[in-house]
């Protein structure tokens, strides 16, 4: 399909204003110094936005972040990886508020008009003898090319960074919309455990900006899942500073509607990138439900299918177990009738009517034997539809989770603890 946008390079450094950089303070492990610790600035005033983890529990930086936006507009983000900083009281409020203010009076901002996003190990005490001594390089790194380098100072089981950028017509204007995101495990909707920042050059005033975050991450960060749990650190902030020289765009207007479209095609592109990079997953699979009879019903039948962890370990297995998949149907709570539902699997008619369908089972075992394949399920019932992207659920995944005991041996060492 032919996009009314171009890709560029940059990630969130490649709209016009932005500035990032990366250091890396050994936070997670002193002797190995990779890049741990970034930060956005925007040169210009912003227009800010963001959304955040439904957990009732919440990290540090999630209730720092959240209070700054209801203050005003945050033109910064710091953010680190190695450490969560969440469930650890009010010295992890303090750490995360002097993250804040360490970058703030540099760059002549206020406290609160800085962001800040941690992901990690959860309940231990943040190493700020370590992280400190690092602003000073950090703020002397901003740079409009550090991009990349910030998307890989916040990932931690991810196999690599996960960044995009692209540049489009805004009615005559050239306008830069750039992202990266991070998330591997603890992947479920209603925000997964993620960070996800976007900047943009675009004009466009705060409560516009808000709206189309709160819309583009439902229907692209709230569609994936990969082992159905949920982090305390979860958040996605978006900045724009208004730098392509266009004038503001009106609420629900033509350019606001072209806008959205690109933040949600950018947004949904992150979403998968971190589906396809999840732990140990071997599998992306997009599953498709509809002819539901409401939305909420078909949101119902997908969420069922995609977390069902005997449907993800026969992806896995590379079985074509439609079986499973009915089953999941059944116990999701929504409206349906068993002898009305349609499961194609690739394309292919695995179950027709609730039975088994003439396909030959060579030919199901040869489609989910693929890397990527679509599952639809069709329930007969109506008009409404959802979809999601989700992955299998490996042997190889539950090695890779079963300890962090390492974190707390360094935090003894660190007298964290």
């Amino acid at each position: 399909m032919d996009l009314p946008f171009v890709r560029i390079k940059g990630g969130v450094g490649a709209p016009r204003g932005f500035r990032t950089s990366a250091v890396g303070c050994g936070i997670k492990d002193p002797e190995k110094k990779r890049l741990d610790l970034g930060l956005i600035y925007s040169k210009e005033p912003c227009s800010s936005a963001g959304t955040f983890t439904t957990n009732r529990v919440k990290a540090a930086p999630v209730k720092v972040s959240q209070n700054a936006l209801r203050r005003g507009e945050i033109r910064a983000i710091i953010a680190n990886s190695g450490n969560a900083n969440a469930c650890t009281g009010v010295q992890g409020l303090h750490d995360a508020q002097s993250m804040c203010a360490a970058v703030a009076k540099p760059l002549g901002l206020r406290r609160n008009q800085v962001g800040v996003c941690s992901t990690g190990v959860i309940g231990l005490p943040m190493p700020m003898m370590r992280i400190e001594p690092m602003y000073g390089a950090l703020i002397e790194g901003l740079n409009k090319k550090n991009g990349s380098a910030f998307a890989k100072s916040i990932i931690t089981s991810d196999t690599h960074e996960k960044e995009l950028a692209i540049s489009f017509d805004l009615d005559g204007t050239r306008v830069r919309l750039g992202g990266c995101v991070k998330g591997a495990g603890m992947i479920c909707p209603s925000m997964a455990t993620m960070l996800c920042f976007i900047t943009t050059d675009a004009n466009i005033p705060s409560a516009t900006l808000r709206k189309a975050v709160l819309e583009c991450v439902e229907e692209s960060f709230n569609r994936i899942t990969i082992d159905g749990d949920m982090s305390t650190n979860d958040t996605v902030l978006a900045l724009a500073n208004g730098a392509s020289g266009m004038t503001p765009m009106r609420r629900n207007g033509k350019r606001c509607r072209q806008f959205r479209k690109a933040l949600m095609w950018l947004m949904t592109e992150l979403a998968k990138s971190i589906v396809r990079d999840g732990e140990r997953v071997t599998k992306f699979v997009s599953v498709k439900v509809k002819g539901a009879r409401t939305y909420l019903d078909a949101k119902k039948v997908a969420e069922a299918v995609c977390k069902s962890q005997l449907v993800k370990s026969s992806w896995n297995g590379g079985d074509p177990n439609w079986g499973r998949i009915i089953h999941a149907i059944g116990y999701s709570r929504a409206s349906i009738r068993e002898e009305l539902i349609d499961i194609h699997i690739g394309g292919k008619a695995a179950c027709i009517g609730g039975l088994q369908a003439e396909t030959p089972m060579d030919d199901l075992r040869a489609i989910v034997a693929h890397p990527e394949f679509d599952i639809t399920i069709d329930l007969n019932q109506g008009r409404a539809d959802y979809i999601m992207y989700s992955s299998d659920l490996s042997p190889e995944y539950v090695d890779f989770n079963r300890s962090e005991y390492a974190y707390w041996k360094q935090a003894r060492r660190d007298g964290l603890i």
